[in-house]
Order: C-alpha cells, then sequence, then structure tokens
C-alpha cells in the first residue's frame, strides 16, 4: 500500500497544485491535528536533513522516544520516517499509507488539488508517532513552510537553515519573500525560532529568538553540515528546555554515532574509495574537496549531477583542472540537464562503471542522484545514529 503515497500525485491533472486544505482535513480526520507532543520544524533551503538528523539525535540522548519525518528518501521510502533514528518498516509503511487511504477515501471530482507524496508522508509520520508513542516530532520541510503541510503541526521550536534564492517565483520573488514564506510555520505555539546567521534582508522578515553562530562543544561532522548540525543541535536544547529535560551524559556517544549517507560519506566498492556528497553550490563543492583532500593524495575522478537550475557554473569553476563526467537523469523529466554539457545516464552506472573512472572517485549533485548512487553502491541508510 506504500503507492497510496503516490496515486494522487501521479492522477494529477495539468495545472493542479497540491492541497492544503484538503490535507488538513485528512490530518483531522486522523486524528493528529493535536500531536499531543513537542514538534520542531525545520525550514530553509539547504541542511534541512543535517540538521533534523542532529536535533533527533540530541532529543534522543535524553531518553525521548523521537519520531522524525524528512524529505526526500535516499535508497527507500521508509528512510522517510524514523523512530530514534531507524527506519520503519516496509510493512508498518504499507499499513500507514492504508489508513492514509481509507480516511482519505477517493478524491472528489471537484477538488482543489491534489493531496501530495511529501504531505501525505508528514501525516503518516504523525500518525506514527502517536502509535508509538513518541515523546517528541522532528519534522522536515519540503520546498516551502508556511505553504508545505508541515505547517498543519504547531511547532514549539522552528529551525531556519540558511535562506537562498532557490525557487524564486514558486515561494517568492526575492530572499526575502521565500524566508518569510518558511518562517510562516511558526505560531502563537513557537517558543523558540533559532537560525543560521541570514543576509539582513533575510533576517529581517525571520524575527528569530536566538542566531547559532557558535558551535556547541559536542561531536559534530567537517565541511558545510558542520553549521547545520550545530542549529539542529540547539533547536533541540531549546525543545527540550521547554519539556523539562536535557540531554544527559549519552549525548556525546550518540552524536558520535551519527552517520549521514550522502553528505560527505566514504564508501568502498571494488576497485574504489568513493566519497559522495549532494553538493549543489560553488561552497558546497569546496567543502566536498577540502574532505576529499584530507584522506586523499589525489582525485581521479569527478560525476556530478546538476540541474540547469542549481548552481553549475559555481561548481563546474571549483572543480576546473579536475577530471569531470556529467551525469543526468532522464527519469526526472521536469528537470532539465544543459548546462554540464555532454553527460552520461545515472541509468547506466553501475559499482564496476564507477570504480573505472579510478581509485578514488568523488560524487556530487542533488539528492536524488546522491540517493541514486547510494543504492547503486548498496550503503546502509536505515539506522542514522544509536539511541
Amino acid at each position: 500500500m506504500i503507492a497510496a503515497f503516490y496515486e494522487e500525485w501521479l492522477q494529477r491533472r495539468p495545472g493542479e497544485r497540491r492541497s492544503l486544505r484538503r490535507a488538513g482535513r485528512l490530518a483531522q480526520a486522523l486524528g493528529t491535528t493535536g500531536p499531543g507532543v513537542p514538534v520542531l520544524t525545520v525550514v530553509g533551503s539547504k541542511g534541512k536533513g543535517t540538521a533534523a538528523t542532529y536535533a533527533s539525535a540530541w532529543i534522543a540522548a535524553a531518553g525521548c522516544r523521537v519520531v522524525t519525518v524528512t524529505s526526500p528518501a535516499l535508497r527507500s521510502d521508509t528512510e522517510r520516517i524514523r523512530v530514534d533514528g531507524a527506519v520503519v518498516s516496509a510493512d508498518e509503511l504499507a499499513a500507514l499509507g492504508a489508513r492514509l487511504r481509507a480516511a482519505a477515501g477517493p478524491p472528489p471530482r471537484d477538488r482543489d488539488g491534489y493531496l501530495s507524496p511529501s504531505g501525505l508522508f508528514t501525516l503518516a509520520g504523525m500518525l506514527h508517532a502517536r502509535d508509538v508513542g513518541a515523546g517528541a516530532v522532528v519534522l522536515e520541510a519540503g520546498m516551502g513552510g508556511a505553504s508545505d503541510e508541515v505547517s498543519l503541526f504547531p511547532p514549539s521550536v522552528v529551525a531556519i537553515t540558511e535562506v537562498f534564492g532557490e525557487h524564486l517565483g514558486v515561494l517568492g520573488d526575492t530572499p526575502a519573500e521565500i524566508a518569510a514564506e518558511k518562517a510562516g510555520v511558526a505560531t502563537a505555539a513557537t517558543h523558540s525560532i533559532v537560525s543560521l546567521p541570514q543576509t539582513p534582508d533575510v533576517a529581517a522578515v525571520i524575527a528569530a529568538t536566538e542566531v547559532v553562530t557558535g558551535l556547541p562543544d559536542v561531536p559534530l561532522p567537517s565541511g558545510l553540515g558542520r553549521r547545520n548540525a550545530a542549529l539542529g543541535c540547539v533547536a533541540a536544547a531549546r525543545l527540550l528546555e521547554g519539556m523539562g529535560r536535557t540531554a544527559g551524559d549519552r549525548l556525546d556517544a550518540v552524536l558520535a554515532s551519527v552517520r549521514l549517507p550522502g553528505r560527505t560519506s566514504w564508501h568502498t566498492i571494488p576497485g574504489a574509495e568513493v566519497l559522495v556528497d549532494s553538493a549543489i553550490s560553488r561552497a558546497g563543492a569546496a567543502a566536498a574537496l577540502t574532505e576529499a583532500y584530507r584522506h586523499w593524495d589525489r582525485i581521479d575522478h569527478v560525476l556530478v549531477c546538476l540541474p540547469d537550475h542549481k548552481d553549475v557554473p559555481g561548481v563546474l569553476a571549483e572543480l576546473d583542472g579536475l577530471p569531470v563526467t556529467a551525469v543526468r537523469m532522464p527519469d526526472r523529466e521536469s528537470l532539465r540537464f544543459t548546462r554540464t554539457g555532454a553527460a552520461v545516464d545515472a541509468a547506466g552506472l553501475t559499482p564496476a562503471r564507477i570504480a573505472a573512472f579510478g581509485r578514488r572517485v568523488l560524487v556530487l549533485g542533488t539528492g536524488y542522484f546522491t540517493g541514486r548512487i547510494l543504492d547503486v553502491i548498496d550503503a546502509p541508510a536505515d539506522r542514522l545514529f544509536e539511541a
């Protein structure tokens, strides 16, 4: 019944958009609009998954069962809902899908939009949190904030990663308008809005109660993800403070156990070592190169998959002088891959073909691409930390 999450999206009419109103009515039918536990919602343009993971690990270290809902998945849709860092089973996800379908019923002919997959996974996560008796929930927003289904569940704490001009014309016409839309998840129930440093125009509309400029003295990842991890930690600490709890003596051990596939993650395949990172900007590519040269004396090849709306010129400039092969994803029909020049198809990549590029291969691109690579090389993604 996992197909239940995608049915309406696959059958959507030309020009039809997701319906937040219908999702809200479904949440009411499921009885999840008042989750009864504190919610921490992560919004922003990049780094939300890292922030959500570290927030969840911090909360779990306090002995509080935490359900985490993230988007998109890397290898399997079961990764979208986790309990204390571990994925739900395929059977559990299918059962949740069946309950959503039963509660939603057939889509009305005069509907004002479809029920989106990411929204349905969010609702399923809230339903599962109730089933397992979670003490807290961490929600990662999809593209937006106020327009995203996470806004149906008033957060106690909002964490905001860096906001920049991605999705211009969709969420807003300026970075400030995009930031206002994302920060719109906050409600009267929100006691803390924790943000990374932002540009002045973005900071003015966010009105954060706390800006994370330093790093907590706990185990954190290297590279660009370090700031996002710190944001998640501080946001989780504020959530626990509101609950009258602290992280406890196991905090360092739990945070040290965090593993984030596809975010400067290292993998060994027959004949090669592979570093996979979901970098989509010049700064991200630079950070990935720094991490690579911390372990390698050279990079034999770089595989890059970036659709046209990403920072293609910046990434390619950062990789200047290295052997680069562009990769396109033909199954992503809504995206164009023309700015990187001639490219190979992602569908044709195998462990042997990756190893043929050299013994030290750097893989960069969107989460959809790095997720496919992780699947190709059979990288574990079922547990993000040890609670």
